[in-house]
């Protein structure tokens, strides 16, 4: 009996920096829906991202608040080295949800590499922003795809948004 290759599967779409390398948005009052997880100097504990993902994910869905491939955002920011705070956007409130609503303009960076290069990113964000004359108020961070599709593509892609 010949053996048959293992077939790799993807959870995450394949990622297209076009729409998020070196560029500015503007939202205003833009839905999210809000969640936040418990790390240990900015590490999520084990699973914990996988499971608030999924539920997420799952509330937008079934509340038919899921937005398009292309239009889909999961942002983090870490207030402190403790706590991480995930917006994932919908397209309408989701019930029982923690809905927030973002305004304000956001210039955006894509990035290739491991979770570990955040600071160095950061660094190079100062550096962009502040050649457009914008100062950082805030910045967040997109993970593409989970670390299995991300070693199926080859890429490791994370949008860095600078909220200015």
């Amino acid at each position: 009996m010949e053996r048959q290759p293992k077939q790799t599967s993807t959870c995450c779409p394949e990622f297209d920096k076009t729409p998020w390398d070196e560029k500015t948005h503007i939202w205003n009052e833009k839905p999210f829906i809000s969640e936040s997880i418990a790390q240990l100097f900015h590490i999520p504990l084990p699973g914990t991202i996988r499971k608030m993902m999924s539920r997420m994910w799952s509330e937008a869905r079934d509340s038919n608040a899921a937005p398009e491939t292309k239009d889909f955002i999961a942002m983090a920011y870490d207030p402190s080295p403790w706590k991480s705070e995930f917006y994932m956007a919908v397209t309408k409130e989701v019930p029982g949800a923690k809905n927030v609503k973002l305004s304000g303009t956001f210039m955006s960076k894509v990035f290739d590499g491991p979770y570990n290069a955040v600071p160095k990113w950061i660094k190079e964000m100062d550096h962009y922003v502040e050649a457009h004359g914008k100062r950082t108020k805030k910045y967040y961070f997109y993970y593409t795809t989970c670390p299995k599709c991300a070693k199926k593509y080859g890429h490791n892609y994370v949008v860095a948004f600078a909220e200015v």
